[in-house]
């Protein structure tokens, strides 16, 4: 489910639940009028909205204005919403996100992961949800840690005095070494190793770091298999967060894959994945 609690007239209307409901009902625009700010705060705008909803859309005589975690208030909201991966569902998504955070990142990551071929539901589903784990859902781009624990890791290239906190995580995924940054810089045409810090200062670069890592590791044919414990050891080394990156995934899903999916329709784009050799 996406919300936890009920949302509207008499509702427990915890915070997060109240914004994801104002976020879906924006979505579902034109159908009801709007849209309203998503602050969520559940004041007489959204009440009304909800009823309107109950009413014109599913076609209840008696709209109550209280959206439940289940039943066919928040189905139709889903039901409604449009297909693909939009700001409003990335703000639903990473729903402890600053609006403005998210604004700032969403045109780099549409961008990015079109070039990385993250371009199935499922595959947008996992790329999120361990971005969002790795990241704070977009809070941070730079590892808090000075980065003194990588000096002299010859495994990740830090050879010269300072590589540790030169080149410290960076990135939505963060990006950790004197020889990753080099790789890096060379797929973006950057030097990086002169200016490390690009990494976590430019939201393209923080996104570009992110989804170089996923394609390099082969992480969308991880995604297409639904593993998340896979992906999670490889982009971890263990199983740090998981059971976040479990609850972020479930909650991407939500939103980006279809409420009933067409077993038919999923066969074809497996199929086309192989064909094309995009499931790497």
């Amino acid at each position: 489910m996406c919300i936890e609690c009920s949302v509207g007239r008499g509702g427990k209307n915890n915070r997060d639940d109240v914004r994801t409901v104002q976020l879906l009902l924006n979505l579902n625009h034109p159908q009801v009028a709007g849209p309203i700010v998503a602050d969520g705060v559940c004041g007489g705008a959204t009440a009304a909205l909800i009823e309107a909803f109950q009413h014109g859309v599913i076609g209840d005589a008696d709209p109550q204005g209280l959206i439940p975690p289940d039943g066919s208030t928040i189905e139709a909201l889903r039901s409604g919403m449009p297909p693909g991966l939009l700001e409003e569902k990335l703000e639903s998504i990473y729903i402890h996100a600053a609006s403005a955070r998210v604004s700032q990142f969403f045109t780099a990551m549409l961008a990015s992961m079109a070039a990385a071929a993250i371009n199935t539901p499922l595959r947008q589903s996992h790329f999120l949800a361990q971005v969002g784990h790795e990241s704070g859902e977009l809070r941070y781009t730079e590892e808090l840690a000075s980065g003194t624990a990588y000096e002299g890791r010859k495994d990740l290239g830090n050879t010269q005095p300072g590589d540790g906190a030169r080149f410290k995580g960076r990135g939505l995924i963060q990006l950790t070494g004197r020889t990753n940054y080099a790789a890096f810089g060379k797929a973006v045409g950057l030097n990086l190793i002169a200016n490390p810090k690009q990494v976590a200062t430019e939201s393209r670069l923080s996104v570009d770091a992110a989804t170089w890592f996923w394609t390099t590791h082969h992480l969308n044919a991880l995604a297409d298999k639904d593993d998340t414990l896979a992906l999670t050891k490889r982009i971890n080394g263990g199983t740090n967060g998981l059971a976040d990156r479990e609850a972020k995934l479930k909650r991407a899903k939500w939103f980006l894959l279809p409420a009933h999916p067409d077993p038919a329709e999923n066969g074809l784009v497996r199929a086309m994945q192989a064909v094309s050799g995009t499931d790497g």
